[in-house]
């Protein structure tokens, strides 16, 4: 009991202090020193010849050390109760993005209502990766509305999935794995095969957490349609896991998701996700915030039950 106990605090606090506190700018944050890693690893090795198996080693080396890193820290924590369990709840706390993800999301709803389409279009390239320049108002909200649902599989359930497995390594692990996709699997030239390892094992890593999140969506609103999206569209996705979370969200809204958008000057033909054509209003992130708070909860509280019984 003491042992699931030195879990469960720091899971259920550092919850909380997502909840209330989010991300603000300029805190520190470990996957700040994350990206840093990687974006030196990248410098020094990604050219010339081998560049997957570069590309591969770097990724192998630094999940390693994280992991490894943490799980020596909690090695020697252990020997004071109460400092392990604050350290470990400051960690968790990093490791959920779900506040600061919802932030984000209504910060664009609310500069695209009040301050007009370009400075939508400004404020929604701060959390895709896609072209903004050219969106019209419905495609932004249709984008954040998109964004939300990928990165509460990527933020939210895949690090607390994780936290249930290896603590706060396995935890911190998926973190620099998560980061290393992000800053380096994309298919342009410079990346395509230094990134590739790291971009297939994230969706490896991914797999279970995105499946797991389009039920949670599912059960927190009893949607029979997101349940019929999920069967009809998950697979439809270029992503293996990213579509999950995304029909989930599309049947809960009876909207549709998807189409061909811009990447770093690429057109990428993107399937779409849901049948219905329809305007989001602005009122609706309200009801898309609430899911994901609602996800974020029943995780937490899965979780907790998870590590009780084991």
């Amino acid at each position: 009991m003491a042992e699931a106990l030195l879990l469960i605090l720091p899971l259920i606090a550092g919850y909380l202090l997502d909840f209330w506190l989010g991300d603000p700018d300029g805190w520190p944050h470990p996957v700040r020193i994350f990206g840093n890693a990687i974006a030196i690893g990248e410098k020094f090795l990604n050219g010339d010849r081998f560049r997957f198996l570069k590309g591969a080693l770097l990724s192998l080396v630094l999940i390693a050390s994280t992991f490894l890193f943490f799980y020596y820290l909690n090695q020697w924590l252990a020997e004071v109760a109460w400092l392990f369990l604050v350290i470990n709840s400051i960690f968790v706390y990093y490791g959920l993005a779900n506040r600061s993800l919802i932030t984000e999301g209504r910060k664009v709803f609310s500069v695209l209502e009040n301050e007009g389409l370009e400075a939508g279009r400004r404020q929604l390239s701060r959390i895709v990766g896609r072209d903004t320049s050219g969106l019209t108002a419905q495609q932004i909200r249709i984008a954040v509305l998109e964004t939300m649902s990928e990165n509460l599989s990527d933020g939210v359930v895949a690090p607390l999935f994780y936290y249930a497995i290896g603590g706060l390594p396995g935890m911190m692990a998926y973190k620099m794995i998560n980061t290393m996709d992000s800053m380096l699997g994309y298919r342009s030239e410079r990346y395509e095969w230094f990134g590739k390892f790291a971009a297939r094992l994230d969706d490896v890593a991914n797999f279970v957490p995105a499946r797991l999140t389009a039920c949670l969506m599912i059960l927190v609103t009893g949607s029979a349609k997101g349940f019929e999206f999920v069967l009809k569209f998950g697979n439809k996705h270029k992503s293996p896991n990213a579509g999950y979370p995304e029909a989930a969200l599309a049947g809960i809204l009876d909207c549709r998701f998807g189409g061909p958008n811009i990447y770093h000057g690429v057109l990428v033909e993107k399937p779409f996700i849901g049948e219905r054509e329809r305007g989001i209003a602005n009122a609706e992130i309200d009801l898309v915030s609430a899911v994901n708070q609602r996800v974020c909860l029943a995780m937490v509280v899965l979780v907790v039950i998870t590590i009780y019984l084991l």
